[in-house]
Protein backbone atom coordinates (compact mmCIF):
# COMPACT_ATOMS: atom_id res chain seq x y z
CA UNK A 1 0.00 0.00 0.00
CA UNK A 2 3.16 2.23 0.63
CA UNK A 3 4.39 1.69 -2.67
CA UNK A 4 1.28 2.18 -4.55
CA UNK A 5 0.54 5.70 -2.25
CA UNK A 6 4.18 6.71 -3.08
CA UNK A 7 3.29 5.88 -7.16
CA UNK A 8 0.48 7.96 -6.82
CA UNK A 9 1.78 11.38 -5.02
CA UNK A 10 4.82 11.04 -7.84
CA UNK A 11 2.61 10.90 -10.76
CA UNK A 12 0.05 13.84 -8.81
CA UNK A 13 3.23 15.47 -8.95
CA UNK A 14 4.44 14.89 -12.50
CA UNK A 15 0.76 15.91 -13.67
CA UNK A 16 1.09 19.29 -12.07
CA UNK A 17 4.97 20.01 -13.15
CA UNK A 18 3.59 19.12 -16.58
CA UNK A 19 0.13 21.66 -16.11
CA UNK A 20 3.30 24.64 -14.98
CA UNK A 21 5.23 24.04 -18.04
CA UNK A 22 2.45 23.51 -20.65
CA UNK A 23 1.34 27.11 -19.24
CA UNK A 24 5.12 28.72 -19.76
CA UNK A 25 4.19 27.81 -23.18
CA UNK A 26 1.13 29.00 -23.63
CA UNK A 27 1.94 32.44 -22.69
CA UNK A 28 3.75 32.80 -26.03
CA UNK A 29 1.35 33.56 -28.68
CA UNK A 30 2.71 33.58 -32.45
CA UNK A 31 -0.98 35.19 -33.28
CA UNK A 32 0.34 38.59 -31.37
CA UNK A 33 3.76 39.28 -32.66
CA UNK A 34 4.13 41.77 -34.97
CA UNK A 35 4.31 40.67 -38.86
CA UNK A 36 0.63 39.16 -38.28
CA UNK A 37 -1.93 41.51 -39.98
CA UNK A 38 -4.80 41.36 -41.59
CA UNK A 39 -6.46 39.86 -43.64
CA UNK A 40 -3.96 36.71 -43.12
CA UNK A 41 -3.20 36.74 -39.32
CA UNK A 42 -0.27 34.75 -39.23
CA UNK A 43 0.68 32.60 -41.21
CA UNK A 44 2.28 29.97 -41.28
CA UNK A 45 0.40 27.24 -42.94
CA UNK A 46 3.44 24.70 -43.29
CA UNK A 47 3.98 24.29 -39.13
CA UNK A 48 7.47 26.00 -39.45
CA UNK A 49 6.90 28.11 -35.83
CA UNK A 50 6.65 25.22 -33.39
CA UNK A 51 7.63 27.41 -29.97
CA UNK A 52 9.33 30.40 -29.68
CA UNK A 53 12.63 30.04 -29.91
CA UNK A 54 11.51 28.74 -33.36
CA UNK A 55 9.46 31.68 -34.00
CA UNK A 56 12.38 33.98 -33.04
CA UNK A 57 15.03 32.46 -34.92
CA UNK A 58 13.01 32.48 -38.22
CA UNK A 59 11.96 35.78 -37.55
CA UNK A 60 15.16 37.03 -37.11
CA UNK A 61 16.26 35.27 -40.37
CA UNK A 62 13.22 36.85 -41.98
CA UNK A 63 14.53 40.76 -40.50
CA UNK A 64 18.00 39.88 -42.49
CA UNK A 65 16.67 38.21 -45.47
CA UNK A 66 14.40 41.17 -45.86
CA UNK A 67 17.19 43.84 -44.97
CA UNK A 68 19.83 42.10 -47.26
CA UNK A 69 16.35 42.08 -50.05
CA UNK A 70 15.64 46.00 -49.93
CA UNK A 71 18.99 46.71 -50.48
CA UNK A 72 19.49 44.09 -52.83
CA UNK A 73 16.51 45.41 -55.25
CA UNK A 74 17.68 49.32 -54.92
CA UNK A 75 20.99 47.87 -56.08
CA UNK A 76 19.38 46.12 -58.77
CA UNK A 77 17.95 49.16 -60.20
CA UNK A 78 20.80 51.54 -59.52
CA UNK A 79 23.60 49.42 -61.13
CA UNK A 80 21.21 50.11 -64.19
CA UNK A 81 21.98 53.76 -64.26
CA UNK A 82 25.21 54.13 -62.37
CA UNK A 83 28.47 52.65 -63.24
CA UNK A 84 31.47 52.30 -60.68
CA UNK A 85 34.64 53.01 -62.48
CA UNK A 86 36.97 50.45 -63.49
CA UNK A 87 33.07 48.38 -64.40
CA UNK A 88 32.57 49.95 -67.69
CA UNK A 89 32.41 46.62 -69.68
CA UNK A 90 30.46 44.86 -67.05
CA UNK A 91 26.76 44.03 -68.24
CA UNK A 92 23.64 46.24 -66.45
CA UNK A 93 21.79 43.91 -66.04
CA UNK A 94 21.38 40.72 -63.31
CA UNK A 95 24.51 38.90 -64.90
CA UNK A 96 26.93 41.15 -64.34
CA UNK A 97 28.27 39.03 -61.37
CA UNK A 98 29.21 36.31 -64.01
CA UNK A 99 31.27 39.06 -66.62
CA UNK A 100 35.20 39.99 -65.94
CA UNK A 101 35.23 42.82 -63.07
CA UNK A 102 31.62 41.95 -62.41
CA UNK A 103 33.10 38.91 -60.76
CA UNK A 104 35.87 40.97 -58.26
CA UNK A 105 32.73 42.97 -57.58
CA UNK A 106 30.72 40.04 -56.73
CA UNK A 107 33.49 38.44 -54.63
CA UNK A 108 33.57 41.67 -52.36
CA UNK A 109 30.30 41.79 -52.12
CA UNK A 110 29.67 38.36 -50.49
CA UNK A 111 33.32 39.12 -48.95
CA UNK A 112 31.79 41.83 -47.22
CA UNK A 113 28.52 40.85 -46.04
CA UNK A 114 29.79 37.19 -44.47
CA UNK A 115 32.35 39.45 -42.24
CA UNK A 116 28.73 41.80 -41.74
CA UNK A 117 27.02 38.53 -40.64
CA UNK A 118 30.21 37.00 -38.92
CA UNK A 119 30.85 40.08 -36.48
CA UNK A 120 28.42 42.67 -36.80
CA UNK A 121 24.65 41.09 -37.04
CA UNK A 122 25.23 38.74 -34.15
CA UNK A 123 21.63 38.23 -32.68
CA UNK A 124 21.48 38.69 -28.94
CA UNK A 125 19.29 36.06 -27.39
CA UNK A 126 18.38 38.99 -24.66
CA UNK A 127 16.66 41.11 -27.49
CA UNK A 128 13.72 40.56 -29.58
CA UNK A 129 14.64 39.06 -33.02
CA UNK A 130 16.57 41.39 -35.54
CA UNK A 131 17.50 43.98 -33.12
CA UNK A 132 20.60 44.83 -33.79
CA UNK A 133 20.94 48.29 -32.34
CA UNK A 134 20.47 51.39 -34.66
CA UNK A 135 22.03 51.96 -37.87
CA UNK A 136 20.94 54.97 -38.17
CA UNK A 137 22.00 57.06 -35.57
CA UNK A 138 20.29 60.66 -36.80
CA UNK A 139 16.83 58.35 -36.97
CA UNK A 140 15.85 57.55 -33.58
CA UNK A 141 12.59 55.44 -34.10
CA UNK A 142 12.51 51.59 -32.87
CA UNK A 143 8.45 51.64 -32.00
CA UNK A 144 6.52 48.96 -33.34
CA UNK A 145 4.89 51.11 -35.82
CA UNK A 146 8.48 51.36 -37.36
CA UNK A 147 9.54 47.40 -36.87
CA UNK A 148 6.41 46.47 -38.50
CA UNK A 149 6.92 48.76 -41.39
CA UNK A 150 10.34 47.21 -41.57
CA UNK A 151 9.26 43.74 -42.17
CA UNK A 152 6.13 44.31 -44.15
CA UNK A 153 9.06 46.48 -46.60
CA UNK A 154 10.85 43.51 -45.61
CA UNK A 155 8.72 41.00 -47.07
CA UNK A 156 7.60 43.07 -50.24
CA UNK A 157 11.45 43.84 -51.20
CA UNK A 158 11.59 39.94 -51.37
CA UNK A 159 9.54 39.40 -54.06
CA UNK A 160 10.95 42.72 -55.72
CA UNK A 161 14.43 41.32 -55.73
CA UNK A 162 13.21 37.80 -56.95
CA UNK A 163 11.12 39.59 -59.86
CA UNK A 164 14.02 41.68 -61.42
CA UNK A 165 16.41 38.74 -61.22
CA UNK A 166 13.53 36.72 -62.92
CA UNK A 167 12.75 39.15 -65.92
CA UNK A 168 16.48 39.94 -66.10
CA UNK A 169 16.93 36.52 -66.84
CA UNK A 170 13.90 36.08 -68.95
CA UNK A 171 14.77 39.31 -70.79
CA UNK A 172 17.77 40.06 -70.55
CA UNK A 173 17.22 43.23 -69.38
CA UNK A 174 18.44 45.68 -66.73
CA UNK A 175 16.00 46.25 -63.97
CA UNK A 176 15.53 50.17 -65.08
CA UNK A 177 14.70 49.00 -68.57
CA UNK A 178 11.79 46.36 -67.14
CA UNK A 179 9.69 49.76 -65.79
CA UNK A 180 9.73 51.10 -69.40
CA UNK A 181 12.50 54.09 -68.33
Amino acid sequence: VAVLGSFAVSARRGAGERKRASNVVCNFSKESQLGAQAPLGFFDPAGFCENEEKFKDLRAKELKHGRLAMMGALGMLTQSLVQVPGMEDVPKDVTACLVGNGQVGFIGILAIIAGLEAAVFVQNPAKEPGNFGNPLPWWNDYSDEMRSREINNGRIAMFSAIGIIASGLYTGQPAIEQLGL
